[in-house]
């Protein structure tokens, strides 16, 4: 590091458990953040605001009015923009010094294979399960650390799903892909602002702790939370061993 990044990142390199060798895995490390919505939002900006070398972001939506009430990487002067360009925007005014990647697309196929290889760690912050199931699928197959988000209401969940290691489930030993669970949008059901900001902001820690490999990551627990009475509750994961995606990874 130089001593212009030395500097920025000084209050990262004074904790014991990151120092130096913490914040250059940090420069290294290449986020896949799917999606730049809500939970997308302090994901990015945090993560970029932390340093990690290449942050891509995918997201095939535009920047629409009734996102500005809690999509805080967008502006209102953005509407209408192509939300991962609205996103690279608003990074590389927090850290200039980073690799912004966007891609305008919803990640499928063999986009979602090249993007998950090329990641040290993924962070779905989409909202549909199709796109979910999708990511874990590929994370499954390339081995790499998954940090799966979600918020609705007043009620939202974050978990990681490590499968690097043999005992540890994936997002569909939590949610059988099988089940077709009915999908919930914000736009109908609606969503407190501040709750993305809790999650996401979860969510970005866990992935920096992954990148880094430090502390207790979340994997095999589901932290949920009920923010009308700002309650947690934690709860142990088990790994399927009949799971359709992980169950013959190892």
């Amino acid at each position: 590091m130089n001593d212009q990044q030395l500097l920025r990142y000084s209050r990262h390199i004074l904790l014991d458990a990151i120092g130096i060798e913490g914040q250059q895995k940090i420069l290294a490390a290449h986020a896949l953040i799917v999606g730049a919505g809500g939970l997308g939002s302090p994901v990015a900006l945090y993560l970029a605001s932390a340093g990690v070398g290449t942050i891509t972001i995918a997201d095939d939506d535009e920047v629409d009015l009734t996102n500005l009430q809690r999509q805080i990487l967008h502006t209102s002067e953005r509407v209408g923009m192509a939300k991962c360009e609205s996103a690279r925007l608003a990074l590389q005014q927090i850290n200039p010094e980073i690799k912004l990647i966007g891609l305008q697309q919803r990640l499928q196929g063999e986009a979602l294979d090249r993007a998950v290889r090329a990641a040290t760690v993924v962070i779905d912050c989409s909202d549909n399960f199709t796109t979910r199931h999708a990511i874990n699928r590929a994370c499954v197959a390339h081995q790499v650390p998954l940090v799966s988000g979600a918020a609705i209401s007043f009620d939202g969940q974050v978990s990681v799903f490590d499968t690097r290691h043999a005992n540890a489930p994936c997002y569909a030993c939590l949610f059988p892909p099988e089940l077709h669970a009915p999908e919930v949008q914000c736009a109908s059901m609606g969503v407190f602002a501040p709750l993305v900001g809790i999650i996401g902001t979860v969510q970005a820690a866990e992935a920096l702790k992954l990148m880094m490999g430090i502390g207790q990551p979340l994997s095999s627990r589901l932290l949920m939370l009920d923010a009308l009475a700002m309650e947690w509750t934690s709860i142990a994961l088990l790994k399927n061993e009949a799971c359709v995606v992980c169950a013959k990874a190892h």
